[in-house]
C-alpha cells in the first residue's frame, strides 16, 4: 500500500475513512491534514498535489476519528472565545453554546470591579481564563471534583500565565470555598441519566456530562448553595428543556431569574439576581 499521496487525493481518501463518524468529513479531513502538515487551508487550497506522507501517526489520528475519539482529544486542543486551549480526556471539551455564558458575565458586571468569582466545574480552565482576562480586577477560585480536570486547567492556566489569579481548588461544587462571593458561574452536568448520547460523547468525563436522573441534581445543589449564601450573581448553563424545573426551583426564593437562549434559539441558561 502506498504510504504517500497527492494532497487531493490523500484529503479524498481521509474522507471516506471518517465519513461515518464525521459530520463534516471534508471539513474534519482538512483539519487533520492542516495539523498534519503545519499548514493553513490556503495552502492546502494552493497546493493540491504536494505529496503527503500517511505516516503512522497521521495514521492514527484516522483510526481514533473512525472510533468517533473527538478531533480536540485527538490534537489536545480546542479553540474557544476565539484562543486555543489544552484539552484531553478527563476534562469537558469546551463547546460553543459556552461562549454564552461567559457573554452573560461580562454583561452582568463591570469589567473594572474588583469582585471574588468562583466557577463551579471549572473542568478545562477556559472559562475561568476568558473571564480573568475580561476582569482584570476579579480573584477567580475554580473549583472540581475531578483531578484529572483540575491538572487540565493547571495547564491551560499556567499557559496563560494567570496562576497569580485564579486558584484552584479540589472540591465538591462549593464545600471548600468558605470566603464570600460575589459572583458564582457554572457548567455544570445537566445530562439526565438515562438520555441517548452520541458515540463522541462517550469519550468525555460522565462526572461532567450526567446531572442524576433528571439532569436537574447538580442544578439544584448550586441554586441551594446560592441561597444559602446570598451570592449576589449566579450564571449557569442548563439544558434547553429544563427551563420549568429551574422556575419551579427558584420562584419563591429572594431571587430574581432570568433564561437566556442560545444562537439556535432554545433556553440555554440563566441568571439568579439577589433582591437584597
Amino acid at each position: 500500500m502506498k504510504t504517500s499521496y497527492p494532497l487531493r487525493e490523500c484529503l479524498g481518501r481521509i474522507a471516506a475513512e471518517i465519513a461515518e463518524a464525521a459530520q463534516r468529513p471534508r471539513r474534519e479531513a482538512e483539519l487533520m491534514l492542516m495539523e498534519h502538515l503545519g499548514c493553513d487551508q490556503l495552502w492546502l487550497i494552493t497546493h493540491p498535489d504536494a505529496p503527503v506522507e500517511c505516516d503512522g501517526r497521521l495514521q492514527s489520528w484516522i483510526r481514533r476519528r473512525k472510533a468517533y475519539e473527538p478531533l480536540e482529544y485527538i490534537f489536545n486542543k480546542v479553540s474557544f472565545y476565539s484562543q486555543t486551549f489544552f484539552v484531553e480526556p478527563g476534562a469537558l471539551i469546551p463547546r460553543p453554546e459556552t461562549e454564552l455564558l461567559i457573554d452573560r458575565v461580562l454583561e452582568q458586571v463591570p469589567a473594572d470591579s474588583e469582585m471574588t468569582l468562583c466557577e463551579a466545574g471549572v473542568g478545562s480552565g477556559a472559562v475561568s481564563v476568558i473571564l480573568a482576562q475580561r476582569l482584570p480586577g476579579a480573584k477567580i477560585i475554580g473549583v472540581d471534583i475531578s483531578k484529572p480536570a483540575l491538572r487540565v486547567a493547571r495547564k491551560n492556566i499556567d499557559a496563560f500565565g494567570l496562576s497569580e489569579r485564579i486558584e484552584l481548588r479540589h472540591s465538591d461544587l462549593l464545600e471548600a470555598v468558605r470566603e464570600p462571593l460575589d459572583v458564582l458561574v457554572s457548567n455544570p452536568p445537566y445530562v439526565a441519566r438515562d438520555a441517548p448520547l452520541e458515540p463522541p460523547l462517550d469519550y468525555e468525563p460522565d462526572l461532567a456530562l450526567f446531572g442524576g436522573v433528571k439532569g436537574m441534581d447538580v442544578i439544584e445543589r448550586l441554586i441551594g448553595t446560592v441561597e444559602q449564601k446570598c451570592i449576589p450573581l449566579f450564571v449557569c448553563e442548563m439544558g434547553y428543556d429544563q427551563r420549568e424545573a429551574v422556575k419551579r426551583r427558584v420562584d419563591g426564593t429572594a431571587f430574581d431569574l432570568e433564561f437566556y437562549k442560545d444562537l439556535a434559539g432554545l433556553d440555554r441558561g440563566f441568571i439568579m439576581r439577589y433582591k437584597g
